[in-house]
């Protein structure tokens, strides 16, 4: 869990997101009693290393029209987590990273209005909550804004989204401090690979590494998904 996490740590600090995409696959495999607990967390944690060395360029707009749905999002996926079993916990994570490999392999445009602002908060709280995968929807429409707009913005999302998701459990009862404490106990790995991308980005553009990303992720999420349904 801490190589995956360390992977998908390296991989956020270069593209802006990474973290449960690739990262959550793996925990889901092995000890899926942690999901989407741990890794909400974790999401929790590491935006703080990304805006202690990058606070500028944030576009505080798009905020302003996506994080308010994203709580909205949030109530319905503290629901599926009530409702959802193990298996169908790790299929759920398994279908969200492979049509978020799809969307994003496809590099779709969409324009960034309120409308489709609300509409990813909204899409993002649910799968967010739900699977600890919640950044895509709202990827998707900056992906085609400059890479520091795209890792300050998607910081500052993350963190308040993890944080509503974790507050939206807590208060449904289905946080323990079991979770927490692992997660405390792996947070070490995520400075260790925000300064492995922030090297890494000085020679290696992520237009480079994102489709090597996307086959690991891809894959990952295959595996996670034929063990579910078997």
């Amino acid at each position: 869990m801490a190589l995956a996490l360390l992977a998908g740590a390296t991989v956020q600090a270069l593209v802006g997101l990474g973290l449960g995409l690739v990262a959550a696959p793996v925990v889901t495999l092995v000890a899926p009693e942690l999901m989407p607990e741990l890794m909400l967390w974790l999401a929790f944690a590491y935006p703080v290393v990304t805006l202690l060395v990058e606070r500028d360029d944030i576009d505080w707009r798009g905020l302003g029209w996506s994080l308010p749905t994203r709580v909205l999002g949030t109530g319905l996926g503290v629901a599926a987590v009530a409702a959802f079993t193990t298996r169908q916990l790790g299929i759920a994570v398994a279908v969200m990273v492979l049509l978020a490999v799809v969307v994003t392999w496809r590099a779709v445009e969409v324009p960034i209005t309120p409308a489709t602002l609300m509409t990813a908060g909204l899409v993002s709280g649910v799968t967010g909550t739900a699977t600890s995968i919640g950044g895509p929807p709202v990827a998707v429409l900056y992906q085609h804004r400059p890479p520091r707009e795209i890792r300050t913005t998607l910081a500052v999302f993350f963190m308040v989204g993890a944080g509503l998701s974790l507050g939206g459990l807590a208060l449904a009862g289905q946080l323990d401090g079991h979770q927490a404490l692992v997660a405390l106990l792996l947070a070490p790995v995520l400075p260790l690979g925000a300064l492995l991308g922030h090297a890494l980005r000085r020679w290696l553009p992520a237009a480079h590494v994102r489709p090597a990303v996307l086959l690991v992720c891809a894959s990952s999420a295959l595996v996670l998904l034929v063990r579910s349904l078997a």
